[in-house]
């Protein structure tokens, strides 16, 4: 059992302060979570609960901690507001409809990521090259620190405007931003305190100061009271079945909910396992992707059955959770716990922390996580690289993670057929007995066939031809099907040609698509072995 909870150094104090402290600054980010969609806080702080919980448990990379993302609330926007809208066309008007349609979609997403899990989807992670990786990090840093940014500003409960605070209160917090700073970066360093997270150390410090001086500055509470919320307090989370009665379930239902559910299964398993990479990378251990995938499906549908929002890995609270010492399952665990332990009983202390508190800790942790080294490397790294990064970092602060994700791989792929199309050569020669023979060096694939075409002189060869593929690789379909068309050309000019050195699967398509290709093809024990379209990933 310890076993299962920890991992490398993990260690139960360590893990039981990180998940504490992780679970304070998860507070005001569930809770603008819940703004962006326009429902309550304690639905949001429900589902962070759930989705954190059975992570934390079932998941794949033991010190990840998962939550209600921002990434996953923007992509739901609309589908609250259609359905509050569809819910005042039914023939009972039901009000708040969006609610009980986001709850289906969360349930669905959960399925989606779950047959994710299954045909084990997760594993495509390794398919994200480094400089995407880099931009991902810091275009998240540089997320994390202007969503931090909004906590300066107030909004008028008459208009609804959000103006920055008076300059008096704004002093004041900047004030305490800086304390906290200056408490989590010094507090490491003295013996005594050593050995507690300095995060949660320096969230108690502000708070009792706030306190013993009477500071105006903005707390938990209070911000959840400008939002529209009602406070913290809350009960247990249980099995919505409001849900199956308002709810319609219809195709048309299924058609409106599938598109958000697909799209927030992506984005949220995009970002969990960006972050169980991010993870492994830090802790040089090895985390689950499959079985992640599976644990945030599990995780998401159940988190919908009992009202909860959708959830998936949070960067910026796995990091505090990480910089805190937090590497066990138990890290998530308690911080999971902790979060409804605040709800039911401690919501009357958890609102007097100030939001500066807060806001000191996660801007300390945007510069721990920002990649500083890419400024470095910029200038050392090929061209491609460094605009596959600085892409990746724009695109996540100006359109989507996901999309940045997914647009930096494409951009690598493309970079990398485009340099491997280049890279095919032939070398010729002539036997004694006048048998020209051509060596091929490289990858041919669908990328290089026209490069690899151009080297044969089909016209000028003489009547006897070898074609040596030793030192090539044969990469896909495309490039069988162009081997086949080069045969049938000299076949055609009356000429011999012998093929050498082909892997088996190559030699074993090639004759199923050309039984008569067999005479062209010389067997040999130096013939290599690797498959067309390589099986990895596996």
């Amino acid at each position: 059992m310890k076993k299962y909870f920890a991992a490398g150094s993990s260690s139960v104090k360590n893990d039981i302060t990180a998940g504490i402290t992780t679970s304070l600054a998860m507070i005001p980010e569930v809770v603008a979570f819940a703004f962006v969609l326009g429902i309550d806080p304690l639905v949001a702080l429900s589902g962070a609960f759930m989705v954190g919980l059975i992570a934390a448990i079932f998941g794949g990379r033991p010190g990840l901690i998962s939550g209600a993302a921002g990434a996953v609330a923007v992509v739901l926007i609309n589908l609250i507001i259609e359905g509050n809208a569809r819910g005042l066309n039914f023939e009972e008007p039901v009000q708040n409809m969006g609610y009980y349609y986001l709850l289906a979609t969360v349930i669905l997403m959960g399925a989606i990521q779950l047959i994710a899990g299954v045909f084990k989807l997760g594993r495509f992670v390794r398919l994200i090259p480094h400089p995407v990786m880099m931009g991902f990090v810091n275009g998240l840093a540089i997320v994390i620190f202007l969503a931090q940014l909004k906590m300066f500003y107030r909004k008028d409960l008459a208009t609804g405007i959000e103006n920055l605070m008076p300059q008096g209160e704004l002093l004041s917090m900047g004030l305490m931003v800086l304390v906290t700073m200056a408490l989590v970066y010094m507090l490491p360093k003295i013996k005594f305190t050593k050995k507690l997270p300095a995060a949660l150390t320096a969230i108690l410090v502000v708070t009792f100061i706030k306190i013993g001086l009477d500071l105006d500055i903005s707390t938990v509470g209070s911000y959840i009271r400008e939002g529209g919320g009602d406070g913290l307090k809350g009960k247990f989370p249980t099995p919505n079945l409001e849900l199956w009665k308002y709810l319609p379930f219809t195709l048309d239902t299924l058609k409106f909910i599938t598109p958000y559910a697909l799209l927030a299964a992506a984005v949220g398993l995009i970002e969990t396992l960006m972050t169980l990479n991010l993870v492994d990378e830090i802790t040089e251990t090895r985390g689950d992707g499959n079985k992640e995938c599976l644990a945030q499906g599990f995780s998401n549908t159940i988190s919908g059955l009992f009202g909860g929002t959708a959830g998936c890995g949070m960067i910026g609270q796995t990091m505090i959770n990480i910089n805190s010492k937090g590497r066990g399952r138990l890290s998530g665990i308690s911080m999971a716990v902790t979060l409804i332990i605040f709800i039911l009983f401690m919501d009357t202390y958890i609102e007097m922390v100030p939001i500066a508190a807060l806001v000191g800790v996660m801007f300390m942790m945007v510069i721990e996580t920002f990649a500083w080294s890419s400024f470095r490397i910029l200038r050392r790294i090929p061209k491609s690289d460094a605009f596959v990064l600085i892409a990746v970092s724009t695109i996540t602060v100006f359109v989507d993670l996901a999309i940045a994700v997914i647009s930096g791989v494409i951009i690598s792929a493309l970079v990398f057929s485009w340099e491997s199309a280049k890279r095919v050569r032939v070398n010729r020669k002539i036997k004694e007995d006048g048998t020209k023979v051509y060596d091929v060096w490289g990858t041919v694939f669908f990328g290089s066939i026209q490069s690899f075409n151009a080297k044969f002189d089909i016209n000028n060869d003489p009547e006897n031809i070898e074609i040596d593929f030793i030192e090539a690789r044969i990469a896909d379909h495309s490039a069988l099907e162009a081997i086949n068309v080069l045969v049938e050309k000299y076949k055609n000019k009356g000429k011999n040609v012998k093929l050498k050195h082909l892997s088996t699967e190559c030699k074993n398509l090639m004759r199923k698509a050309s039984p008569n290709i067999n005479e062209v093809i010389e067997e040999s024990v130096e013939d290599p072995r690797y498959h067309v379209m390589a099986k990895a990933l596996q």
